[in-house]
């Protein structure tokens, strides 16, 4: 149990550079020791209430693994891969990301439209597998449970197989019919979905890689040209409660269950209630906890003080459009903010790693970590790289996410464990500051803070109200 009476010190202050124009490295985090002697003349204050415990458990951040970025990174040289997977999932000398995410089948960033289950009307599964996903996506995953077997990886299928559907494909195209984008409603059908699912988890463990989490149905509520399938909250009830779950249930398949991943945004199209829809479902309690992304901040809110027992995970963050500039990576530590401080478990970045055109098979840039040029073999590491690696860093599985309160303008996360408290803080401008930092147990720090930096200032936990050697941790 952490207490604030247990004393805290200062030690260093971690910071990455986010100047316009700067380069990434592979290591893009710099550290030096906190100088607490700045003076600061302002008043303003962050204020850590170590007390106030918003989230007891977060399990950190992770990116998705695709087939796109799986080739490409199969076609580097196995000394650059296994640099690669050190900068993104090596917790003491990289990047150290830990709940990452994977597609059943293709998603939009798979090298085309493809399904473990080819053949029509095979309802016993007989014929399934996952050989493609052994050359691109299940080397690249296991590369990265080398540098961390401590990573957990979650799933979702941006569609069911065609031949499961109305519509008979995966991929519509444009000028389709949207009320045939769907899971046909059909006993049959249903059961075969839920054999995919479990054959899937299976044949992935035999790989020697374990699917913790499966979600069901990636962005409820599109219809896309590319992969994608429209699920309504009570189809997707019915399939986890009276198919899935008992499938899982009868085969002791350990996986958990989760629904979502529901989009909750405000604009055409959307169906920003479904996250409320779907708790109003009878079957709703055969799921573990739901995943959302780009998801309204209020419809957060307001499924967090409706259902403050479910379990919440962020399962994508914004994409972009492939520009990959230093403004945008800016952005992410509020996006980081909004998720967790709305009952987020964790924060899932999109596409780890793409390749030199960064083009999905359907002709769309975006975002990513890292870029691939697969004629010359180099990696670039781009701009949301750097902020990403300080927060994953920084916010470990097991943290306790921390109450803060901050001056007007400026925002802060703050978690801890038995060892170490760490306040992060961006720095915007072009010159460095000095900040107040306070924490509720009395310890008061002034930081000056790097010029157009996102900062993470480290305190060590020392043995409760002793006057022992400064930083000694405390042995459990």
């Amino acid at each position: 149990m952490l207490s604030a009476n247990d004393g805290f010190e200062p030690v260093e202050l971690n910071y990455v550079n986010l100047a316009n124009g700067s380069k990434v490295s592979a290591q893009p985090i710099l550290t030096k020791s906190l100088d607490v002697t700045q003076v600061s003349t302002s008043s303003d204050a962050v204020l850590v209430d170590l007390d106030k415990v918003i989230h007891p458990s977060l399990t950190g951040l992770g990116g998705a693994f695709n087939e796109q970025g799986g080739e490409a990174f199969m076609s580097l040289p196995k000394d650059k891969r296994k640099k690669l997977a050190e900068a993104l999932f090596n917790s003491k000398t990289g990047a150290g990301l830990t709940l990452c995410r994977t597609a059943i089948g293709s998603s939009d960033f798979g090298l085309g439209s493809y399904s473990y289950s080819e053949t029509p009307n095979d309802y016993e599964m007989k014929h399934f597998s996952i050989e493609r996903d052994t050359t691109s996506v299940i080397p690249f995953i296991r590369s990265a449970m080398e540098e961390n077997p401590d990573l957990k990886l979650f799933a979702s299928p941006w569609s069911p197989p065609g031949w499961m559907k109305e519509n008979g494909v995966m991929d519509a195209g444009k000028d389709h019919d949207r009320s045939k984008n769907i899971l046909k409603k059909d006993p049959k059908i249903y059961a075969a979905y839920a054999r995919y699912f479990e054959s899937y988890a299976k044949a992935y463990a035999k790989q020697g890689i374990t699917v913790e989490r499966i979600i069901i149905q990636n962005e409820t509520d599109m219809s896309p040209v590319y992969p994608g399938c429209d699920m309504f909250p009570d189809q997707m009830a019915e399939l986890a409660s009276e198919y899935i779950r008992p499938q899982f249930t009868q085969t002791g398949l350990e996986t958990e269950l989760w629904a979502g991943t529901f989009r909750g945004v405000v604009q055409e199209g959307a169906r920003k209630e479904e996250t409320l829809d779907f708790m109003k479902q009878k079957g709703r309690d055969a799921v573990d906890g739901m995943g959302v992304q780009y998801c309204d901040l209020k419809v957060l809110s307001q499924l967090r003080e409706t259902y403050p027992e479910l379990k919440l995970m962020h399962t994508e963050g914004h994409c972009h459009n492939g520009d990959n500039s230093m403004d945008q990576a800016r952005t992410r530590f509020q996006e980081v903010i909004n998720y967790l401080y709305a009952g987020c478990e964790n924060y899932c970045y999109w596409n780890m790693v793409l390749n030199e055109d960064s083009k999905s098979g359907w002709n769309w840039k975006q975002n990513s970590l890292v870029r691939i040029d697969r004629n010359g073999g180099d990696i670039f590491y781009n701009s949301d790289f750097a902020p990403i690696a300080l927060m994953s860093r920084s916010i470990r599985p097991g943290d306790q996410l921390l109450q803060v309160s901050t001056p007007e303008g400026m925002k802060a996360i703050a978690v801890n464990n038995t060892e170490r408290l760490v306040v992060l803080v961006q720095n915007n401008n072009k010159e460095p500051v000095v900040q107040n930092i306070e924490l509720s147990s009395g310890k008061k720090i002034h930081v000056e803070l790097p010029a157009n930096a996102l900062c993470a200032v480290v305190f060590l936990r020392v043995q409760p109200y002793g006057e022992s050697k400064p930083w000694l941790k405390i042995k459990q």
